[in-house]
């Protein structure tokens, strides 16, 4: 059995214990995208509770890119003091933190939506971005990556997954260009390829980047696990040290998730887990972490010993109790969270927290 509590590598970091809080936006930065006290004592409070590896909520790499209100922003040096603060807080914890970089492509708040074809929904329209813009967004995210690190992150990771601009690419259903950045999953994972080498000749070898992707978008058009496998294939080759799996993108439909599940019962809390295996083989030795639906110590020790994963990866949990990881070690056997996603109705109006425990 291996034990989750003890230290785990990625690359050159060392991390006390194989737990991940999942990146979790906040919604509460101001209106320049810079994060507020309010931000820097969540995070304070999360590595207080000795978390191995925090990710810090996304954070967008260009204004046209911000997905939400109150998102908080890695696309001007004047966001860096802020972010600066976060680290130092978790830090002085000794805690470790990587930031997500994003762009919301398609799914941008407002503006005029961009993405790599022209695409609507019942809701909204997006036109379609020409060579010029794709460069610049390439741009982007390496000097947002810089920014990170110059702020004291620990490591930067790409935001690939749940609809945003860099999935949108890699989906069939929304990228239907015939230039290189479409067509083939080659062409399509271009530009998730492109912003990785970026990222990598700024920051050079020794910071950690990471790729949080879909195992599959749950879409009927959409994109699958077949080629989830071979894009975490293409990562690990490259030189990508961590790899976080989730799903669900534009097009989803709630009835196709079960797709991603393993028969196996001891994986059942593990809502992509029959994918994740999929993705371990093309990958090998690349460190993976497993997101979605674990609640119990058993189910994530699971994951971890049947070779599924390396790093269990929690949103919710964290959210209800930020202690979660000290409260397993002292033997609570399971995290307290409901999953009534009930947190997500004080999205943009407070800090995200339990409903349960909490009035607003």
């Amino acid at each position: 059995m291996i034990d989750l509590f003890k230290p785990f590598a990625i690359g050159g970091l060392e991390i006390p214990n194989r737990f991940v809080r999942s990146a979790t936006t906040s919604a509460y930065a101001d209106e320049r995208g810079v994060v507020r006290p309010e931000m820097v004592r969540r995070y304070e409070e999360l590595a207080r509770g000795k978390i191995g590896l925090i990710v810090k909520g996304h954070l967008y790499v260009d204004r046209r890119g911000k997905a939400h209100a109150g998102m908080a922003g890695a696309s001007d040096d004047a966001h860096v003091p802020g972010l600066a603060q976060i680290t130092a807080a978790v830090h002085r914890e000794g805690g470790r933190i990587v930031a997500q970089i994003n762009h919301g492509g398609c799914e941008a708040e407002a503006g005029e939506r961009i993405g790599p074809s022209d695409f609507s929904t019942a809701t909204w329209s997006a036109r379609a971005m020409d060579g010029g813009e794709i460069r610049d967004v390439i741009r982007a995210f390496g000097e947002a990556a810089r920014r990170c690190r110059d702020a004291g992150f620990d490591g930067v990771q790409i935001h690939a997954a749940h609809g945003y601009l860099v999935s949108q690419f890699l989906s069939k259903l929304v990228n239907r260009r015939t230039d290189e950045w479409g067509g083939s999953l080659t062409n399509r994972l271009r530009l998730l390829r492109e912003i990785y080498l970026e990222m990598r000749a700024r920051l050079g070898d020794h910071v950690p980047i990471g790729v949080k992707m879909n195992c599959d978008d749950f879409s009927p058009d959409g994109f699958t696990v077949e080629e989830a496998t071979a894009v975490a294939g293409a990562l690990s080759r490259l030189g990508v040290e961590f790899i976080e799996v989730s799903g669900g993108g534009i097009g989803e439909e709630a009835r196709l998730r079960t797709r991603a599940r393993s028969d196996d019962p001891a994986l059942a809390e593990a809502s992509f887990a029959g994918h994740c295996a999929r993705i371990r083989e093309a990958t090998r030795s690349t460190p993976l972490a497993l997101v979605d639906g674990l609640t119990s110590l058993t189910g994530m020790q699971a994951v971890v010993d049947q070779g599924l994963a390396d790093l269990v990866s929690l949103s919710r949990p964290f959210i209800r109790e930020p202690d979660l990881v000290r409260k397993l070690a002292a033997g609570q056997p399971e995290a307290t969270c409901t999953r009534c996603d009930g947190c997500f109705d004080t999205f943009g109006v407070v800090m995200l927290r339990c409903v349960l425990d909490e009035p607003l």
